[in-house]
């Protein structure tokens, strides 16, 4: 059947900063279609038993490990313990980052440094660790989480905008020189979602609200959940002759100048 082609189930999947927000709505994708969770944050242990126990809540098999994803010292622990405990990792999705909206010219060089550091640094040692395992197997899938700031910059954010433009070459090296290997690495580029991070600016007549549905071509925010089937076809068989390559999720914002914002 053509759905096989789209089944992970038994899948390990390891999903970076996972706890909360997009990283928990992908992974909450992953493990509805069947794949075993590894949950990662950096916060407190709590945070994670938390997540973990949220995914049980609804059917899902979760598993929680602490680390650093820019420390390589425990990331190479903690990939070795999961394999170990959970078993290999067929699924990585290297979801963790973070930003700081501040102007270039007022930004502390250990600021800019930090963004680097977690939002494109993380993903190179991540995946340098546990390719390893997938070298061996001959199969693995590996999904980067860029942004529309991969493509475009955009006022404060200039060093989230340097990190993830990186993160999208990143990627596409990563698939020449793993390819081989039939492991397929690609990005996902998320557009604006309604999450609660970005529920005090999704109110009617807030600037930025207004400027993003004028944006944006399907005229709204996405649903965390509309990030699941792209997560999931990255993450299958489905996939198998697709490398290198960003998959946006965005309402069709890249691909339109905008309108005047009078237009209806």
């Amino acid at each position: 059947m053509a759905l096989d082609l789209f089944d992970i189930k038994g899948k390990v999947a390891l999903v970076t900063g996972s706890t909360h927000g997009l990283g928990m709505a992908i992974a909450k994708g992953l493990g509805k279609a069947g794949a075993t969770l590894v949950v990662n944050g950096n916060s407190s242990q709590q945070k994670i038993d938390a997540a973990v126990k949220a995914y049980k809540s609804e059917g899902m098999k979760a598993f929680g490990y602490r680390f650093n994803v820019a420390d390589e010292t425990e990331v190479m622990e903690a990939v070795a313990k999961i394999q170990r405990e959970v078993g290999p990792i067929d699924i990585l999705v290297n979801n963790a980052g973070i930003i700081k909206r501040t102007s270039l010219e007022e930004m502390e060089v250990a600021d800019f440094r930090q963004v680097i550091d977690i939002d494109l640094v993380s993903p190179f040692i991540v995946s340098k660790h546990v390719v390893k395992s997938m070298i061996a197997r001959k199969q693995g899938k590996i999904i980067n989480i860029c942004s529309m700031m991969s493509e475009l910059g955009r006022d404060s954010v200039g060093a989230y905008a340097a990190a993830k433009g990186g993160l999208k070459m990143l990627t596409k090296n990563m698939a020449t020189e793993w390819a081989k290997h039939n492991i397929q690495t690609n990005g996902i580029g998320p557009g604006y979602f309604a999450t609660s991070q970005t529920a005090p600016i999704r109110v009617e007549g807030h600037p930025f609200n207004d400027f993003i549905i004028n944006r944006t071509p399907a005229a709204k925010w996405g649903d965390p959940d509309d990030l699941s089937g792209a997560a999931i076809f990255l993450s299958s068989k489905a996939s198998d002759f697709v490398n290198g390559h960003i998959l946006y999720v965005d309402g069709g914002i890249l691909a339109t100048i905008g309108k005047p914002s009078n237009e209806n």
